[in-house]
């Protein structure tokens, strides 16, 4: 099935892609098991932590003073987001097949949905 590409579906896919971005966010923070930053310097924190990166050091992620990634930081969610963002509608703009695989994805799932809706409302009529 062949699906236009139009406008919506990035409004709909940038939605999705913010979702993923906090969803990120919070299984960083909740699920890290290990502290990130081990130390104050960040080539140490790179050599030795798995989680830690250079960029975790230049766009300046927040850390609690134990080294584990904050989940109340607003400037990780942010950074998370953004990156989700930024990531997805890039990928959408350089490459046709991925755009349109999102965009059929989008229409399955909002066909899905409105079936599985009136599917419903026939169950509560029988």
């Amino acid at each position: 099935m062949e699906v236009e590409l139009a406008t919506w579906h990035f409004v709909v896919a940038g939605i999705l892609f913010a979702v993923l971005g906090t969803l990120a966010h919070i299984i960083r923070a909740v699920f890290n098991v290990f502290p990130d930053k081990l130390s104050d310097t960040p080539a140490v924190n790179v050599l030795v932590s798995s989680d830690y990166s250079w960029g975790d050091y230049l766009i300046g992620t927040e850390f609690d003073d134990a080294g584990y990634y904050r989940l109340d930081s607003a400037k990780n969610l942010r950074i998370s987001v953004s990156y989700w963002l930024i990531a997805g509608f890039g990928v959408m703009l350089f490459s046709a097949e991925a755009a349109q695989l999102i965009a059929y994805g989008i229409e399955a799932g909002i066909s899905g949905f409105v079936d599985l809706f009136w599917q419903r409302v026939e169950d509560l009529k029988a």
